[in-house]
């Protein structure tokens, strides 16, 4: 599992008696925050089975929804998924259902299967069938169109002289030119203000389905974060939504950092920290001590002995000896 946000252990409460948490000592009885979903006794997905399950012969990839962290078969998320490098992140049907707001996004930053469910949407002749499929459409008319209408109607010549006639009894003076720039100045002001982002996409045509989405690895940089939203997130307890650190890709990077401080060698790390002479230093004082305890246990394998804690602690004493007189032997020279 890449993550669990609502789940810490259970030791220290009433399921386990007389055993108490060493993280947490005072740990309530109770964890009132987990959530034990069908993972904990073993069962995944949709159709509730174990994994891997002995009766099931096709062969499928399970895939964790990061909203409710479950684990879901390839085929049974309504959707057939993308090539694998194609999406980072899935959410499942029922997460779909209830963060619903996700719909809007989806079609602009969802990956979509060229096979299976995710296809454009065909032209529709039918208006009834716009609310069928979820869709709002909203149709402006441009300025030609509207004077061709006139046109056709016989009104625009009328409308053409009235126009006229109200540019002539309105003409600005200083006065009202002033005024007239500083309700110019408010609307750009207020058109610059920022727009929440859902809003602006919830008034585009989108449709909703009962199926999985998959997204990007960056599609939750993209998500509004205005008060608004930040509130929906709060109600609907997915906050973790907006956080970067909590993306698979965060914590797949985290993994590698770790795996790789694990693999780091202390010795290199040491030398690396030393100038050269101290690294020539080092590496003598290292291949004597292994040649040495090599000759000095070799002893103990030949006689069939067991070698002893005194021995150990014989054998260093007479090393640093021993380095202690090849050290006062030497002589240094002035050039």
């Amino acid at each position: 599992v890449f993550l669990s946000r609502n789940f810490r252990c259970d030791c220290g409460n009433s399921k386990f008696k007389n055993l108490q948490c060493k993280l947490l000592p005072e740990k309530s009885k109770v964890n009132s925050g987990n959530k034990y979903n069908d993972n904990f006794y073993g069962l995944y997905c949709t159709c509730k089975r174990p994994y891997p399950d002995p009766e099931d012969e096709i062969p499928d990839e399970m895939i964790q929804c990061i909203v409710c962290e479950d684990w879901f078969h390839g085929r049974h998320l309504g959707a057939v998924p993308p090539e694998s490098g194609d999406f980072h992140e899935m959410v499942c049907q029922a997460c779909m259902n209830h963060c619903h707001f996700l719909w809007a996004y989806a079609s602009q930053l969802a990956v979509f299967s060229l096979v299976g469910m995710y296809l454009p949407v065909p032209p529709l002749t039918k208006a009834n069938s716009l609310e069928d499929e979820g869709i709002v459409l909203k149709v402006e008319e441009s300025e030609e169109q509207k004077k061709e209408i006139k046109k056709e109607s016989g009104v625009e010549h009328q409308d053409t002289k009235e126009e006229k006639q109200s540019e002539q009894f309105n003409e600005p003076s200083t006065s009202s030119g002033v005024l007239n720039t500083l309700i110019l100045i408010q609307v750009v002001t207020k058109s610059e203000e920022p727009l929440c982002k859902l809003k602006e996409l919830q008034s585009k045509p989108f449709v909703k389905k009962d199926t999985a989405t998959f997204w990007p690895s960056n599609w939750r940089s993209k998500l509004c974060t205005c008060e608004d939203c930040l509130k929906m997130y709060s109600e609907l307890e997915v906050q973790f939504l907006t956080d970067e650190c909590d993306t698979v890709l965060a914590y797949e990077n985290k993994g590698t950092s770790d795996q790789e401080t694990e693999r780091r060698d202390p010795l290199m790390d040491t030398l690396n920290s030393m100038n050269r002479v101290q690294q020539v230093e080092l590496i003598c004082e290292y291949n004597d001590l292994k040649t040495e305890l090599t000759d000095y246990l070799r002893r103990f394998a030949d006689e069939g002995t067991v070698v002893k804690r005194e021995d150990i602690q014989h054998f260093f004493e007479e090393f640093q000896s021993r380095k202690r007189r090849r050290t006062n032997r030497m002589q240094y020279y002035c050039s």
